[in-house]
């Protein structure tokens, strides 16, 4: 016999969420209402989630009329300890069918193998739905975690925005649901100016169809599609170009329950401001999304996405343009002001802007920058006159902080320097390094082009990343507030880039830099060099790397980011090229770890070796000076090919040659070959964990 199902559509009708925020909920509410049906065992085909900014939604289809049935079993304690010499429980028995709620009496008894125990054997009816959902849904509503909450008038409850109305129906059974002193019912709200209501839904199927008919588009991938859809007919009608930003475009399909897409344009005469700014104000401020011609230069038209009454269009272009104009008036002021300065000026400034409270001001943190980019340009060579660069953009790399134009428009930072510093005569490499020297700024960012320019953004990331963990600001968890992880993400990519210096030097001279505000630098250095030593392994394993070389890499304490990615690189490549080779050099390898004795150092005696051992003393010998040179130049692909040699000798050595022999001297000398032998291989990875098969030798 077929159970029959029902479709529950429940609805929370609120003022306008947050856009980001209404996202996150959407994904929340996917898997929440999944595991609260589950965990009351009410059995559905499927969940449909949609959400706008005045509402959350939730449709269940093919839900069961009753929970599941359920039949437990609990295993107890043995009987003997169960009841005592009399056959009355004891206080296992007792507190046992209390925890499993069942009558003593009613416990089972069972032998399991020798033992017998007694068993809980508990039955859980099948219930009724409709009268269970009501308390579900009010828990769901008050389950959704949000950034920040809200109270309104004389309620208790919170949620994102004040919640205006509940609908909560059963196929056409309405279920009381309440929260906030609103109870469920059988109406919705449509589009705030075209379709008030409120509307009544006569079944739960109805719901959606009400809300189209209401003018409201409930699924954010149906606006999606209208929005990209409206502007793509823009870009054929006026041969322009515009460009998406994936968080810009969330925002604007958030911020709409029935969007057009509109085209409004502003005077020419602002296009003489950076490009920077005005993208700012028209994407950051405004989230109109700025048009290119075909040589992607900005022209004065931009496209607004507007949630009102698509008759009324030309009014709302108008409305529009109105609200840019004073927005790009302000930006052409600023500019136009500050160029009236040159840059130069700005710097003494900084000495009122707090970089970190315990940290000092923006002026003393240029300072030191500039000090590390000294170091710095030793580290990589840099010639001369890109040295006089170097020093210069640090300078003035944050001059632009305290510029009207970046006040307002916070985005530009660095953008903004590097046209006042071509404006005050400073060289294309100086104003470069000063735009680039953030970058890179968010993740897939690429880094900055010239070398100067990755000099400054390095002293820059590791400034800020060692002074806040010098006062105890690290990164703990998921919380990350001054973004310290994508700065060691940004120095991790420059450094496998190809950028010559070494990082645990620069540590050490950053902490210098700080003075007395640093207790105890070597400690600082060393959590600092570990944070960056787990960014690193984060980065390989996103990028595919075996957990098993990146471990054996990192055994031989290695800190360098480079060096690190390189030899899990290399040490990848040789074990996909000669995978039984490198496999069974890693069990041999394992295997002399475990046999062999620091204590008896790696001086062989020559007089007492076999043919095998002289044979793998010469290859050792051999594979020695390679490594030693291959070292050197950081060649780690010919590092790994030359102790792949090694694998024919200690193969046959270890067939050929009884290694703990009774006689001390020849077992003694054997092991000393086995200790040259992991030396070796010491200084690159510890390939006994890549091997498959970990073995303790005894004999």
């Amino acid at each position: 016999m077929m159970l029959k199902t029902k479709t529950l559509a429940f609805e929370i009708g609120t003022e306008e969420i947050p856009a980001f925020d209404l996202a996150k909920a959407t994904t929340q509410l996917e898997t929440q209402v999944a595991e609260m049906l589950k965990a009351a065992r009410i059995a559905f085909e499927r969940i449909e989630v949609y959400s706008t900014p005045r509402r959350l939604i939730v449709l269940v289809f093919a839900l069961a009329e009753q929970t599941d049935a359920l039949a437990e079993e609990h295993k107890g304690p043995a009987v003997s300890l169960a009841f005592d010499d009399a056959g009355s429980p004891t206080k296992a028995a007792l507190g046992f069918a209390k925890g499993k709620g069942v009558e003593v009496g009613a416990l089972e008894r069972r032998r399991v193998g020798d033992t017998e125990y007694v068993f809980a054997l508990k039955q859980t009816p099948a219930q009724k739905v409709a009268p269970l959902l009501g308390a579900l849904l009010e828990k769901l509503i008050v389950s959704i975690s949000w950034p920040k909450s809200c109270r309104w008038g004389s309620e208790t409850a919170f949620f994102s925005r004040p919640v205006r109305w509940l609908l909560a129906l059963l196929d056409d059974e309405v279920i009381p649901v309440n929260f906030a002193g609103l109870c469920a019912g059988n109406t919705t709200r449509g589009h705030r100016f075209l379709a008030p209501g409120p509307h009544e839904v006569s079944h739960a199927n109805k719901l959606l169809d009400v809300l189209s008919a209401a003018s409201v588009m409930y699924s954010q991938e149906q606006r999606t599609q209208t929005i990209r859809s409206g502007i793509a007919a823009v870009e054929r009608e006026y041969n322009l170009v515009s460009e998406l930003p994936a968080n810009t475009l969330l925002e604007v399909v958030n911020l709409t329950e029935y969007p057009s897409v509109l085209v409004g344009s502003f005077d020419e005469a602002f296009l003489k401001v950076p490009e920077e700014i005005i993208v700012d104000a028209l994407l950051k401020h405004q989230r109109y999304f700025p048009l290119y011609d075909s040589k992607h230069k900005l022209t004065n038209r931009f496209i607004a996405v507007s949630n009102g009454n698509p008759d009324c269009a030309a009014i709302i272009v108008a409305g529009n343009e109105r609200v840019v104009r004073p927005r790009l008036s302000d930006a052409k002021f600023f500019y136009e002001e500050d160029l009236k300065r040159p840059l130069d000026y700005f710097v003494a400034r900084l000495d009122t802007v707090v970089f970190q409270e315990s940290l000092g001001t923006m002026r003393a943190k240029t300072e030191r920058i500039a000090a590390l980019v000294e170091h710095l340009c030793v580290a990589a060579k840099l010639s001369e006159e890109d040295t006089t660069d170097a020093r210069r953009a640090a300078y003035l790399c944050k001059a632009d902080l305290v510029s009207n134009a970046v006040v307002e428009f916070t985005s530009v930072q660095g953008i903004m320097g590097a046209y006042y510093a071509r404006a005050a005569g400073e060289n294309e490499q100086v104003a470069e390094a000063i735009a680039e020297h953030y970058r890179p700024r968010f993740a897939d960012d690429a880094p900055a082009r010239l070398t100067v320019s990755r000099l400054l953004a390095f002293a820059d990331k590791l400034d800020t990343i060692c002074g806040l963990f010098a006062v105890g600001q690290g990164p703990t968890g998921s919380s990350d507030p001054f973004a310290l992880r994508r700065g060691a993400i940004g120095i991790i990519t420059m450094l496998d880039d190809g950028l010559g210096v070494g990082l645990y030097a620069a540590i050490e001279l950053a902490l210098d830099n700080y003075g007395a505000l640093v207790a105890d630098k070597e400690a600082v250095a060393q959590e600092v060099a570990e944070f960056f030593v787990t960014r690193t392994k984060v980065i390989l394993r996103e990028r595919g790397y075996s957990p098993d070389v990146i471990d054996a890499v990192l055994a031989v304490g290695i800190v360098e980011p480079a060096q690190i990615i390189a030899r899990v690189r290399a040490l990848s490549a040789i074990s996909a090229e000669l995978p039984e080779a490198m496999e069974d050099l890693a069990t041999a390898y394992a295997r002399a770890n475990n046999l062999a004795d620091k204590t008896l150092g790696s001086t062989v005696d020559l007089s007492l070796l076999q043919s095998a051992e002289t044979a793998l003393l010469d290859a050792l010998q051999k594979a020695e000076v390679q490594v030693s040179g291959f070292l050197a130049e950081n060649d780690f692909a010919q590092t790994l090919e030359a102790l792949a040699a090694l694998r024919t000798p200690i193969d046959t050595f270890f067939i050929e040659v009884l290694i703990m022999d009774k006689d001390e001297a020849l077992k003694n000398n054997r092991l000393r070959l086995l200790n040259r032998f992991v030396e070796v291989f010491s200084p690159i990875a510890d390939f006994g964990k890549m091997a498959k098969t970990q073995r303790t030798d005894t004999c």
